[in-house]
């Protein structure tokens, strides 16, 4: 039960990172329609990068409430949101 929490938390934590990012960086041409992309994609990188962080830096106890998922979710989520809000909108 520890790690569905965990899991929901990443997707609570990686929306609002996706929030804080539109807040964040300002983009004059946008239209309507991106914050639930954002959100969408904070919270796809937050599980994704969770996982990551679990994988790769808890070995004797994997948990999702622990400091590598949670810096996992972090990282991995302000990344996928940086790269759409910053990067691809700018191609497009």
């Amino acid at each position: 039960m520890e790690n569905w929490i965990g899991i929901g938390i990443w997707i609570v934590m990686g929306a609002f990172i996706g929030l804080l990012m539109r807040m964040a960086i300002k983009r004059p041409e946008e239209t309507s329609g991106h914050v639930p992309l954002l959100m969408v994609l904070g919270a796809f990188g937050a599980v994704i990068g969770g996982m990551l962080g679990v994988g790769i830096f808890e070995f004797d106890e994997p948990l999702a409430i622990s400091a590598g998922g949670m810096g996992g979710a972090l990282a991995f989520s302000v990344l996928m949101s940086f790269v759409y809000r910053w990067g691809i909108r700018s191609l497009i």
